[in-house]
């Protein structure tokens, strides 16, 4: 199974356009958003991928009820975080990374993922932490997603 990971899109369509076409071109079996959406605009790129799409809502996501809404038929937004499985394996997805040492150090999950810091963060080990970085490219200039084959574990850091 690919697992695509994608944070901090902040409105740049172009580069949601462009992460969407790689999911897609990569076969990515489901899509994970570590929030900061912003605009419900956004629902328009991402309503092209071919793989479900799980997301969490942001700091700056301000426009939840019709974010929400416009994303209904792509997948859903959850307020806070998530708790999901994949391939026998559980994971747990948030914006803003609390407890992620405390959460790795508990074993409960084999994939942490956030977003929040605009910086790309990879820590293999026991429990996977992964911060796909800035799709957007804003703050650092880099626009980044990251792809996570399950079989083995290992992410792939793409510029976009």
């Amino acid at each position: 199974m690919k697992i695509g990971i994608i944070s901090d899109t902040h409105d740049n369509m172009p580069k949601i356009a462009a992460a969407v076409r790689l999911f897609n071109e990569e076969g990515v079996d489901l899509v994970l958003h570590a929030g900061d959406f912003i605009s419900p605009i956004t629902a328009n790129e991402f309503s092209s991928l071919e793989a479900p799409f799980i997301g969490v809502f942001g700091n700056n996501d301000g426009e939840r009820l019709y974010l929400t809404k416009r994303f209904e038929k792509i997948g859903p937004i959850y307020p806070d975080h998530h708790e999901f499985e994949f391939d026998g394996k559980r994971g747990v997805m948030m914006h803003e990374p609390k407890f992620i040492d405390a959460l790795v150090k508990s074993r409960t999950y084999d994939l942490v993922v956030y977003g929040h810091t605009h910086e790309i963060d990879i820590r293999e080990g026991g429990t996977l932490v992964i911060n796909p970085g800035e799709a957007c490219g804003w703050i650092s200039g880099n626009a980044t997603v990251v792809i996570l084959d399950t079989n083995t574990m290992v992410p792939r850091v793409i510029d976009i």
